[in-house]
């Protein structure tokens, strides 16, 4: 998904989004006696619209409002969510899930086997403009829907009345379950989507809620947003927290100074406030499956070059630039799959399909290939603005960005200039194209390579670039059908499917996100995941000083 700059590293999907713990005007101690968590993000929040989010901020806030067939648990393990029963054919293609009967929308309405119907196939209407639908491949008929040639009536779900949800498959999907606790799969209630319209998902007021919270406050524009005890909940009984305060805050010093007055319960740091606080008591390392690369626009002509684009990943030094501008919290990207995501026979995915020339820093290489690349251009320099947030390590990434490229290659032969703005902003020029160079961050939907790779085949929403290659094609479209249900040879297309990214330069890697936090002692039980939506905050509760 896509990560809105890390606080503590630049982030995505500007990233890994990052959120913590944001202000409130009560102190830790009022905060327990009510259960009010306040926490601080570092973004604003696009979207609530299941089928259009796209990023961490908008999921992780669907997935505390709203509830899918599962949940997921601490390492992603499977929980119950409205499906309180899966049946799966023996050739692993039809799955029947029992749906709960207590369940409820927050307008009152039951949420039923027709809601999750309605949801699925509003997402793969290509009317509907998802970035995300490709995550349907698999589905019955998924594929052809969203090319035009089949109804969305058509795809493979069906309801069995109200409490039996039927979904029928094309292909096995070794992650099918661990999609299901994904929110582009939750439910949507029709009568809402039909009621509000083009307002849909834009401001909390514009939409009903099935999950542990509700959210309220939220114009679509604000820095501000709470999530509330949702009282239709099924399973309210186990939600411990009344409320949960969300504010934005950009600078790093801002947000640690509510921490440290007691205005809010946990933060992420910048690149000096973590070197100060590791080792202090409520310091906290979260490491993410997520990398930040940059996506360059191969539809201007100096970027259809390789020798360019592989002049400019030579010239960054990633380990300085996790240094200086992350405090060395992150580590520097070996391939576009981050590491610690799969392995297959005690291997490592990242280390399987490593291409060091695509990822090691070398002036001397970068300066003969970019002047080679000049001269096949037929032009003596080129210039470019490079795309980020307008966090304090958006801006920061930026800038190391500038430096490094105009030193290695000399302000006679490239110009590099800077775009910081806000998070929404920036998703909505990088999927509109409307940019020369973007710092862009994903972070794995599931723990499987496929999540990252898919993005990159030639006709992926998400592939903004516009890097396009045949073999990579047939490579991720043969892990899905032909080798899907081999292990060994799904593994080799996705090993080298990854090399061929790398060796032609098709996105440039830079580092793999973890991010520092602060977090109060008196915080408990947050459920945080590496790989798919990253909090669930159903249990967690403030705990008494």
């Amino acid at each position: 998904m896509k990560l809105a700059k890390l606080a503590k590293a630049s982030a995505v999907v500007a990233i890994s989004a990052v959120f913590l713990t944001a202000c409130g005007s009560k102190s830790s101690n009022s905060s327990a006696d009510k259960q009010v968590l306040n926490w601080s993000i570092n973004a604003e929040l696009p979207t609530m619209d299941p089928s259009k989010a796209t990023d961490t901020v908008s999921f992780n806030q669907l997935n505390n409002s709203m509830e899918g067939l599962y949940r997921l648990g601490k390492n992603s393990k499977i929980l119950p969510g409205i499906a309180k029963k899966t049946e799966v054919s023996d050739d692993g293609l039809t799955y029947t899930f029992t749906l709960r009967e207590n369940a409820k929308w927050s307008n009152g309405d039951k949420v039923t086997a027709k809601d999750f119907v309605y949801s699925w196939q509003r997402t793969v209407d290509p009317a509907t403009g998802s970035q995300y639908a490709y995550l349907f491949d698999g589905i019955a008929n998924a594929n052809d829907i969203m090319e035009g040639k089949k109804q969305p009536s058509e795809l493979g779900i069906k309801a069995d009345g109200d409490y039996k949800l039927v979904v029928t498959l094309d292909k096995q999907i070794p992650y099918f379950k661990l999609l299901m606790g994904f929110p582009v799969f939750f439910p949507q209630n029709e009568s809402a989507v039909k009621e509000y319209g083009s307002k849909y998902g834009t401001a909390s007021k514009y939409m009903v809620y099935n999950g542990p919270f509700k959210l309220s406050g939220w114009t679509g524009s604000n820095l501000s947003w709470s999530l509330v005890k949702n009282s239709s909940y099924w399973d309210k009984k186990n939600v411990k927290l009344d409320t949960i305060n969300f504010k934005v805050n950009k600078q790093d010093s801002t947000a640690y100074n509510l921490y440290q007055s007691g205005k809010i319960d946990a933060t992420v740091l910048g690149a000096e406030q973590a070197r100060n606080l590791k080792g202090q008591t409520g310091y906290t390392n979260r490491e993410q499956a997520s990398t930040f690369y940059l996506q360059l626009n191969q539809t201007k002509s100096e970027f259809q070059n390789l020798k360019i684009r592989q002049a400019i990943s030579k010239a960054i030094d990633r380990s300085q630039f996790v240094k200086q501008v992350l405090a060395g919290a992150s580590t520097p990207a070996k391939g576009f799959v981050s590491s610690g995501l799969a392995t297959y026979n005690g291997t490592d995915f990242t280390t399987a399909s490593y291409v060091k020339s695509a990822v090691n820093y070398d002036t001397k290489e970068a300066k003969k290939l970019f002047e080679e690349g000049l001269k096949e251009i037929g032009k003596d320099s080129i210039e470019f603005t490079i795309l980020s947030d307008d966090t304090d390590k958006g801006k920061k990434s930026t800038e190391f960005l500038q430096s490094a490229l105009t030193e290695a290659f000399g302000s006679d032969k490239i110009k590099v200039s800077a775009s910081n703005v806000p998070f929404k902003t920036r998703l909505s020029r990088t999927t509109e194209g409307n940019f020369d160079v973007v710092l862009s961050g994903w972070g794995a939907d599931f723990a499987d390579p496929i999540s990252f790779l898919d993005l990159m085949t030639s006709d992926n929403s998400q592939n903004a670039g516009k890097w396009k290659n045949e073999e990579y094609d047939k490579l991720i479209e043969a892990s899905k059908t032909t080798d899907a249900n081999d292990e060994a040879k799904r593994w080799n297309d996705l090993v080298e499917a990854e090399k061929i990214l790398m060796n032609d330069q098709g996105i440039i890697p830079v580092y793999q996100a973890s991010e520092a936090w602060m977090v109060k002692p008196s915080v408990k039980n947050i459920i945080f995941n590496s790989a798919g939506v990253n909090y669930n905050f159903k249990e967690t509760y403030i705990s008494g000083n």
